[in-house]
């Protein structure tokens, strides 16, 4: 199966969010794959502060960028501090041990987005809203310049989802870093970034202020359904119609 992105730029600043928009299928992913290197592209480039991705030691790169899944199923039931103390992997040599500084700073990173009760509990018996934190807290543990997320509210309930939308803003504006994540929801869109770009066949149809891009029109294009943006105390919401 190929996959295939056309005419794609983004510009994302030290903390800001920026969310990609879009049916299943229409690239999100792709493109996230491809600011990762796990996926190349035959044409253009990928700059992080001025660096080409491609040119870059993996060691490098994860000092750039971090990357939160949509899944992550751990070989064993390592402690929640464990899982964030591993994003401290790429400053060690193959059998050099974590340091002190590594330590305080995956527990800096676990106070951030508020797990450092659950510290000691295995990852796996944790919910599904405080696993995604803590790949969170991993990635930050990097101390990246850039966060990747893939539909990080994927499978989550309606607390969870927003408990981690919030803490990602939070985690960018604090920690000054460029945010680039896809979402599913147009609602969820309209709330938490600072841009949003809508991605439509591989190609970014759209790209701005929540407001301003996220239209009944635009939604009808991207989606096929017809839509109605309601108002309510300065907010504004997409209510489909049934």
């Amino acid at each position: 199966m190929g996959f295939h992105l056309n005419r794609v730029s983004l510009d994302v600043k030290k903390g800001e969010v920026l969310v990609l928009l879009g049916p299943n299928g229409c690239g999100k992913t792709t493109l996230l794959k491809c600011i990762n290197t796990l996926l190349k592209p035959e044409k253009g480039s990928i700059l992080v502060e001025g660096e080409d991705v491609f040119g870059m030691r993996r060691e490098r790169l994860s000092h750039l960028i971090g990357f939160v899944p949509q899944y992550h199923t751990p070989p064993f039931p390592y402690t929640v501090a464990d899982v964030v103390l591993m994003g401290r992997a790429s400053y060690l040599s193959i059998f050099q041990q974590p340091s002190r500084s590594d330590v305080a700073k995956s527990e800096e990173a676990l106070e951030l987005v508020g797990l450092a009760p659950l510290k000691d509990r295995p990852y796996t018996q944790i919910s599904g809203g405080e696993r995604q934190l803590a790949l969170i807290a991993r990635a930050i543990a990097q101390e990246p310049k850039a966060l990747l997320l893939d539909e990080p509210t994927a499978h989550l309930d309606f607390k969870n989802q927003l408990m981690v939308l919030k803490m990602v803003k939070k985690v960018a504006k604090d920690r000054g870093m460029g945010v680039i994540m896809s979402l599913h929801d147009p609602n969820h869109a309209l709330l938490f970034p600072d841009k949003v770009a809508l991605v439509h066949n591989g190609d970014i149809v759209s790209m701005g202020p929540p407001g301003e891009v996220i239209t009944s029109e635009s939604i009808k294009k991207l989606y096929g359904i017809d839509t109605e943006i309601i108002v309510h105390e300065g907010r504004r919401l997409i209510m489909p119609f049934v």
